[in-house]
């Protein structure tokens, strides 16, 4: 072979470090010993991996290529590893779940308390943001499942629509549209300064979405990073903002904001559950794929528009996942 998966190791420690003597030091060898066996790989490969003629060393066009699919292979030899300890049963192991923004904040920590209390030898990791920087972590292999609101764009990912919800109109409570009483048309908005979630989000796509099915695509808006941050601006005055439902019930039902009826009323959208197509899962992940696909609702019996989605969206593609025109 013609590829030593040892020689793989020490070159991409090269690489993390951007030269030999600290990887040596990393990897308790000596300097020379490191260079003798990166030069034995480009040899066996023969191609230059690492340029030499600077002060840091950096891999060549060729090691780029080879560092790229070296993260692969390492990231699905922890993999093996995992799967085989915990094949004999749940007993040890840890699951790292993706979510995006909302999902991860909202519906995740609570279904993973589930999760624990049926493997409690299992330690469960979350790793939360928005859309585009989740489904770059699945892309590379960092994580191996993610819940995220709306589809995939990527072709690499496989996605199934588990859940539902919507994006809501908040306000400040005090604000005159609060106290009108019936439903906000797009005309009354039309003065309003709107607040946006970050470039990335899905939510920020759907907002967008929305605006211009309105009518408001030009209206005066602002950009608020993370959905605690944007109730807090709304309450502060700053402008009104669609927003998950389930990240505004507890300021609903406290009367701390406002959710304007609306309408028409934003479309529900889907909440996938996502993996990529090449990868398989490991016991703690599929053991939380079915929970996941066991929650019928979101926690506490809100997301009343999870069974609406569908019929409003789109259709299912050949793998049983939804589709979206806009994936």
């Amino acid at each position: 072979m013609e590829l030593n998966l040892h020689r793989l190791w020490i070159f991409m420690k090269v690489v993390e470090h951007q030269g030999f003597s600290a990887a040596a030091r990393e990897l308790y060898m000596s300097q020379p010993s490191v260079s003798n066996q990166v030069r034995r790989l480009e040899q066996s490969l023969h191609v230059p991996l690492i340029d030499r003629s600077g002060v840091r060393a950096t891999p060549t066009a060729e090691g780029e290529v080879l560092a790229a699919y070296g993260e692969r292979v390492f990231l699905l030899a922890q993999e093996a590893v995992a799967a085989v300890r915990q094949v004999s049963g749940l007993v040890t192991g840890r699951l790292l779940v993706g979510g995006s923004t909302t999902v991860g904040t909202y519906l995740l920590p609570a279904l993973l308390a589930r999760y624990r209390a049926a493997h409690p030898g299992i330690e469960c990791d979350i790793y939360v943001g928005n859309n585009e920087a989740v489904q770059e972590r699945l892309l590379s292999g960092q994580i191996g499942v993610a819940v995220v609101a709306g589809l995939p764009h990527a072709a690499q990912l496989r996605a199934e629509a588990v859940l539902g919800e919507r994006l809501v109109l908040i306000a400040p409570p005090g604000h005159p549209l609060a106290a009108a009483g019936g439903p906000v048309t797009p005309e009354a908005l039309a003065e309003q300064r709107f607040l946006l979630r970050e470039p990335g989000s899905q939510t920020r796509e759907l907002q967008e979405q929305v605006l211009e099915e309105w009518g408001l695509g030009q209206a005066p808006r602002g950009d608020v990073w993370g959905p605690e941050a944007v109730k807090q601006c709304v309450a502060a005055g700053l402008g009104l903002a669609l927003i998950s439902e389930h990240a505004v019930d507890g300021e609903a039902r406290a009367g701390t904001l406002a959710v304007l009826p609306v309408h028409p009323r934003p479309r529900a959208r889907p909440i996938s559950l996502v993996s990529r197509r090449d990868r398989l899962l490991s016991p703690a992940e599929r053991a939380f794929v079915a929970l996941l696909r066991s929650q019928h609702d979101w926690p506490h019996g809100r997301g009343a528009c999870a069974p609406q989605w569908a019929g409003e969206n789109g259709a299912t593609n050949q793998d049983g996942a939804a589709h979206d025109q806009r994936a």
